[in-house]
């Protein structure tokens, strides 16, 4: 069809073919098919989740994931952060119909593998995980379900209001509240996106969540929402807990004035 210069319909059929799964490559002998991956299919909510490491952590998970998601239209998505091929190992082998691997190479700072990770999710919802969640039950039902009631922006397990200013943080049960813990955090996908998704100046973890919370809540005049009673359980986290003392304050500091900065006048985004 190209040789007829019917670019349109060539490209058209180029297309159709990818999607079935094979690429079109032109070679001096004429055009031939490659095998490829097809594009995932889109799915109702992605289950998602960093890996730094910790593959057990990661197998845990996703054990809980697909226990109790096999009732949704769901996807799991690991993205590998890693850097490291024995977790890379570790992770292809649990790559199935449901489950995806992500690789970022090199590996980035959080918040950039975050958005990877969004950008690549086929989900409506996404439910974004640290890898030493476990799971006991259905979590996606009750935060879908959350995220249907009108106004909700953000939906999770663990939420935080400011006292007396932005930036003065203490847990609370709700249910709402200013923002909420990265360990389970529920949002529309296209709604993140259209907000800007996280901030890539978070490097380090902290207060990465709180921040996309509060993009969410103010793009959409939204409120953030905590699910009572979700069946999950906090087991180690990894990313605090490696590094010493003067580290972790090093690095948080970094993203509190980078919070504060964008933030820190916005008092109309305190919970009342």
């Amino acid at each position: 069809m190209r040789q007829a210069k019917d670019f349109a319909a060539a490209d058209l059929i180029r297309q159709r073919l990818r999607e079935g799964g094979w690429e079109v490559v032109d070679t001096r002998e004429g055009s031939q098919l490659s095998e490829i991956e097809p594009p995932p299919a889109p799915r109702a909510v992605t289950m998602l989740t960093l890996v730094h490491g910790w593959p057990d952590d990661v197998d845990r998970w996703l054990n809980g994931v697909i226990a109790h998601a096999a009732d949704h239209d769901f996807e799991a998505l690991l993205v590998d952060n890693s850097g490291n091929s024995e977790v890379a190992d570790r992770l292809a082998a649990r790559r199935s119909g449901r489950v995806r691997i992500l690789t970022v190479r090199p590996p980035a700072g959080w918040a950039e593998a975050a958005n990877r990770g969004l950008e690549a999710a086929t989900g409506e919802v996404v439910v974004l995980f640290d890898p030493g969640v476990e799971l006991s039950g259905d979590v996606a039902r009750p935060l879908m379900a959350a995220l249907d009631e009108p106004g909700v922006a953000a939906a999770g397990a663990f939420g935080v209001r400011c006292e007396e200013r932005i930036g003065h943080f203490h847990s609370h049960p709700g249910p709402e509240v200013d923002a909420l813990e990265g360990y389970v955090l529920a949002f529309r996908r296209l709604q993140a996106l259209e907000a800007g998704g996280f901030d890539r100046k978070f490097r380090f973890y902290r207060l990465a969540d709180f921040d996309v919370c509060f993009k969410l809540r103010d793009h959409l005049g939204g409120r953030a929402i905590v699910v009572a009673g979700l069946p999950v359980k906090l087991h180690q986290h990894r990313l605090w807990e490696t590094l010493d003392e003067e580290e972790r304050e090093r690095r948080s500091r970094r993203n509190y004035y980078r919070f504060l900065d964008r933030w820190g006048k916005r008092k109309d985004l305190m919970t009342r």
